[in-house]
């Protein structure tokens, strides 16, 4: 068997996408490389290392592989050269990664006996001497190395193909964006971030002398498809396609006293915000080590506080037309509430869809809850949107409202008040006990009366019953659809706790006004009728509950 070294790939100048070139004066810089393409790497990537022997395509390879390592492993764990076992899998990476090398395949068509396709499903395949493979895929980054300066330097030249292209320019984008910030402070640490359920990327960045930082990667969005109206899913919901959004958001709760995260440098056109790092100490992490009270009592202050306050509808920008928020009206809750039927509906079915008489019965129903969404006569203020366990930080130094961080605030848009405190009191991903959740409830409504002549709790209370329902129905079809459609299993298991605070919101009569009790029943007979499956998911989330 030949194993010698052979000739490199050569770049074809007529499908690269993308072509860039680094320096790399030392193996520092090799390793710093690895780990920046490891920032944007993905499922299903192939990332080929071409290069003679020692021109450090492993040492790439290995820095590459502890980037995607969580930070307490990436030093202990040890990453051997694959050059005797060809395919080297590491499972604990945050997206799985197969390191190979074909150095000693002497027949290309041996590459078929490796089973590098069926891995290429769900881990980023890291190819060395790619050259041995029959085909290269036509989505991938090919990394050439080479020896410069007399064997005391390297040069990479990246050049990205398919979905690689557009990937290589961002990574190119977001290093300059970085280093204009830094202004020569010094060497830049970067660590991916766990993002979100959207397509927003962030990593935590260090600065020598400086306390770490968030990056924002967020790319305008284009629009989607027309769905309704000539209108698409986000302009009829009012989703932010951009960071303008979330600047003006964050800089005008900070100015007003709260913490969001302070904005260090902005990109508009690029879509990239540098700010402030409020760490990592969720809601979520305290309520499963069993601290809730505190922290759920400090958010119900916050928003107290929001709802006592005028809130703009426009936000100046420090450059560009300024931010407007959008009205969180009738047409926004319905088609956010099609999603049960959309999603859910042949999720719970076997595919099944839901029969047009269904859905326009199910319609009707929703508008006639709706109506009972804004209690007359109270103003509308900013709702956050997703004022939840996963977006608020808690911040113990801080002193009052401000120990509450708020993250993931650009949709934020101009509604009723009770819709951010059902997202809180009836959080979707964690349980929360129904009797710590009405006495949040009085609490809230005890507070709103004392500072406000004239509030009606009442209303209030039939608001907080409607769009906690209106909230439920979203989010069952958000949870149906990230399965059905995005390969995200991991959600359904909230399916029941969601369905158990459907029926509780719709159930609730006490103290409500006749007239918006009978549209909650009207809207908990269809779900009876035509999805019984809710109710037994209801039952079965209570039943673990009272266990």
């Amino acid at each position: 068997m030949n194993t010698g070294p052979r000739e490199t790939h050569p770049v074809d100048e007529q499908d690269a996408g993308t072509r860039l070139t680094r320096k790399l004066p030392s193996e520092a810089d090799t390793q710093a490389l690895g780990r920046e393409i490891a920032l944007f790497a993905r499922p299903g990537d192939r990332i080929l290392l071409f290069g003679d022997l020692g021109t450090g395509k492993t040492t790439l390879a290995r820095a590459f592989i502890r980037a995607m390592l969580p930070p307490e492993m990436a030093e202990d764990t040890e990453v051997p050269s694959p050059t005797f076992t060809l395919v080297q899998p590491y499972e604990a990476t945050r997206v799985p990664v197969a390191h190979v090398d074909l150095y000693r395949i002497a027949d290309p068509f041996e590459v078929d006996e490796l089973g590098l396709e069926e891995l290429a499903v769900d881990h980023v395949l890291l190819v060395e001497w790619p050259d041995r493979l029959p085909v290269l895929p036509p989505h991938r980054l090919e990394v050439h190395l080479k020896d410069a300066e007399g064997g005391r330097a390297r040069v990479a030249e990246l050049v990205g193909y398919g979905d690689w292209a557009a990937r290589l320019e961002r990574m190119e984008a977001v290093r300059r964006f970085l280093e204009e910030a830094a202004a020569g402070a010094g060497e830049i640490e970067r660590r991916f971030l766990q993002g979100d359920a959207s397509a927003r990327r962030y990593e935590r960045v260090s600065l020598p002398g400086a306390k770490p930082m968030i990056l924002m990667d967020m790319p305008e969005r284009p629009d989607g498809p027309a769905v309704r109206d000539g209108k698409s899913y986000d302009e009829l919901v009012h989703l932010a396609r951009s960071v303008r959004a979330v600047y003006a958001i964050d800089t005008e709760l900070g100015a007003r006293g709260y913490s969001a995260p302070e904005i260090f440098a902005h990109d508009f056109e690029r879509g990239l915000l540098l700010m402030e790092d409020l760490g990592d100490i969720t809601f979520g992490r305290l309520y499963a080590q069993g601290a809730m009270e505190e922290p759920l009592k400090a958010a119900t202050d916050v928003l107290i506080n929001l709802a006592g306050r005028d809130w703009p509808r426009v936000v100046a920008l420090p450059e560009g037309p300024p931010h407007r928020l959008h009205d969180y009206d009738e047409a926004a809750f319905v088609i956010e509430a099609e999603l049960l039927v959309d999603w859910f509906w042949p999720h719970a079915r076997g595919g099944e869809p839901c029969p047009e008489m269904a859905r326009r019965r199910y319609v009707k129903a929703v508008r006639n809850m709706l109506a009972f969404a804004h209690p007359p006569g109270e103003r509308e203020v900013w709702v956050l949107r997703d004022y939840h366990s996963p977006n608020l930080i808690w911040l113990p130094e801080r002193d009052g409202l401000r120990r509450v961080g708020l993250i993931d605030t650009q949709d934020a848009v101009m509604g009723p008040a009770a819709y951010d405190l059902a997202s809180l009191l009836q959080d979707a991903r964690v349980s929360i006990p129904e009797a710590l959740e009405q006495e949040m409830l009085a609490y809230y409504c005890a507070a709103r009366g004392r500072a406000e002549e004239g509030f009606d709790e009442a209303a209030f209370r039939l608001s907080y019953a409607v769009m906690g329902a209106q909230r439920a129905l979203k989010v069952l079809g958000i949870f149906a659809r990230l399965k059905e459609r995005d390969g995200k299993p991991q959600y359904l298991v909230h399916l029941p706790r969601v369905a158990f605070w459907l029926r509780r919101n719709l159930a609730r009569r006490e103290g409500l006004p006749e007239a918006g009790a009978a549209a909650l029943t009207a809207m908990l007979g269809w779900l009876d009728e035509y999805l019984p499956e809710l109710r037994v998911l209801a039952e079965e989330f209570q039943a673990e509950a009272e266990a």
